[in-house]
């Protein structure tokens, strides 16, 4: 755990990215082969599930450091974030043993099998046995709350460094639903067939958003098509099934039963990457209609009628078990459309249109119409582009509509979390109904550092009151708040929810009187929604 901790101090402390590959691919040469298979999927977000609740977490830290809890709520108000403030107030630890990761993780899978009395003992014991850095740690594995600073791409180029090996390779490993108890160090990372498991999709080719249209250069280079509002997938068929993945890596086969009839068609050794829609009468629903859908393991029959899902297809990775990424895209983009015209009609599967132009200004009003399709805007592909891994700059762009605005009221405060936790840094926004101010949505992006400080500061001298980590705040500042969509949501006061909402501009210089109203949000849903 010592040099867990260790790594994560090094990494923590830092924010050039050579420093950090530096200290992961030193820790990948040095340490035990399944500590370095847990930090591998720790630092790729596959944690241990939650051990015990925040509130018993409290309560028993207050207890072993003798203090009343309501000042461990006030210390915990201060600090930000619980691990932290726990590992502060806590006594030093009263002898040290320096366990590995690995022994610490199965720790925790024991006390998550204990009754509540015993499952205290075990973490008092623990906090007992772990110096400072340690227990910060392996308070955030209790919480499931552990995340760190690091890219997956960061990860794979240390691997790279540290076994010699190529890094999209890497990259491809660390793909698909594995876990440190269905895998080893050997066969995830030195085994000589990084293919074995079937389901394995692909990285992704994320786009960049595009700043200067002029800069592409001749149109005749370039491919269009909408930029579809759903959730970007690979659909694999390999070994006589199917297998749907998220672009976060998740494994989706099962939320979307309807695709399941597309491995009885398409070869087998076929890899598309796509967008998952909710598709009726041949156009796309809105986002909500799909949102219905997202968390559910099981999909009732009237949601499956009313929110039908097909995948608009982008690209085709694998052919007849052959990767074909490095061919260019107008390669791959015939091969996709050859193979879609010849599947039946009534399957759940389209190919997503190009969108013709001669010029750059002909293709600017194309984007226009974009939001009137339930699309964000358009993606340009170069045509003799390779699929490439992770967010590259140069051949696939998107550019997406401009967001939706609106002037709302800042009327709560929360700390953020990480190198945030001392500041003030998301907000819950209102707008007028009437005279009074109605909550409509939350944000947490968009603003300076230096904004973000001067907001604390002023948080902090204008509480109204308290509730828990929430403070509420005299109505006094404005702000831009943009939006990609906005949709009818019956859980929330207003009636209305907004999609990636986040503050576009500190209105300094716009009054509390004139924020926007709940009925220009409903003007905006009945146009939008």
């Amino acid at each position: 755990m010592k040099q867990f901790a260790d790594l994560f101090t090094r990494i923590d402390e830092t924010t050039k990215t050579t420093v950090k590959t530096a200290a992961l691919a030193s820790f990948f040469r040095e340490a035990p082969d399944q500590d370095k298979l847990w930090t591998v999927a720790l630092f790729t977000g596959r944690r241990p599930k939650r051990t015990i609740t925040a509130t018993r977490l409290r309560e028993w830290a207050a207890e072993a450091a003798d203090i009343p809890l309501w000042l461990f709520e006030e210390s915990y108000s201060i600090v930000g974030d619980l691990a932290e403030t726990i590992t502060l107030i806590l006594p030093d630890a009263e002898s040290h043993e320096d366990r590995p990761l690995t022994d610490w993780i199965a720790e925790l899978k024991r006390l998550s099998g204990l009754d509540e009395d015993a499952r205290k003992a075990g973490i008092l014991n623990a906090w007992a046995k772990l110096e400072s850095k340690e227990r910060f740690l392996f308070t955030k594995l209790l919480t499931g709350g552990f995340r760190i600073g690091v890219s997956a791409k960061l990860i794979t180029r240390a691997l790279a460094q540290a076994t010699d090996q190529d890094e999209a390779n890497l990259t491809h490993r660390l793909m698909g639903n594995w876990t440190p108890e269905t895998t080893t160090w050997h066969a995830l990372i030195e085994a000589d067939d990084p293919t074995a498991d079937l389901s394995r999709p692909y990285p992704f080719y994320l786009a960049y958003g595009l700043e200067d249209l002029d800069a592409l250069g001749p149109p005749d280079d370039w491919s269009a098509e909408r930029k579809w509002d759903g959730i970007r997938g690979q659909l694999i068929v390999r070994g006589g099934e199917h297998h749907l993945w998220s672009r976060g890596e998740e494994l989706m086969t099962d939320r979307f039963p309807e695709l399941s009839q597309l491995k009885d068609f398409l070869p087998d050794g076929t890899v598309i990457d796509g967008e998952i829609l909710a598709f009726a009468d041949e156009a796309p629903l809105s986002f909500n209609a799909l949102q219905k859908r997202i968390g559910r393991k099981t999909v009732p029959k009237k949601l499956l009628k009313d929110s039908p899902a097909i995948i608009m297809a982008y690209d085709l990775l694998e052919q007849d078990g052959r990767d074909i990424r490095d061919a260019p895209f107008e390669t791959r983009r015939a091969g996709l459309q050859m193979l879609i015209e010849q599947a039946p009609a009534e399957l759940p599967i389209r190919l997503s249109p190009s969108v013709p132009f001669k010029s750059w200004t002909e293709l600017a009003r194309e984007r226009d119409k974009s939001r009137a399709m339930n699309a964000e805007g358009l993606m340009l592909k170069r045509l003799d582009s390779a699929y490439l891994a992770g967010r590259k700059k140069g051949d696939w762009w998107k550019w997406k509509v401009d967001p939706l605005t609106i002037d709302a009221v800042m009327i709560y405060a929360q700390s953020g979390s990480g190198r945030r936790a001392n500041l003030f840094t998301d907000y819950t926004f209102a707008v007028w109904n009437g005279n009074e101010l109605t909550p409509f949505t939350k944000a947490y992006s968009g603003l300076t550092d230096a904004e973000f400080r001067e907001i604390t500061a002023w948080v902090r001298k204008n509480t109204l009151q308290k509730f828990g980590p929430v403070r509420q705040v005299t109505p006094e500042h404005v702000f831009e708040i943009a939006f990609e969509g906005i949709q009818e949501s019956p859980r929330h006061k207003s009636g209305v929810a907004l999609r990636f909402p986040r503050m576009l501009r500190w209105r300094k210089d716009k009054p509390l009187s004139e924020a926007n109203t709940l009925d220009d949000l409903k003007d905006m849903l009945a146009t939008y929604g």
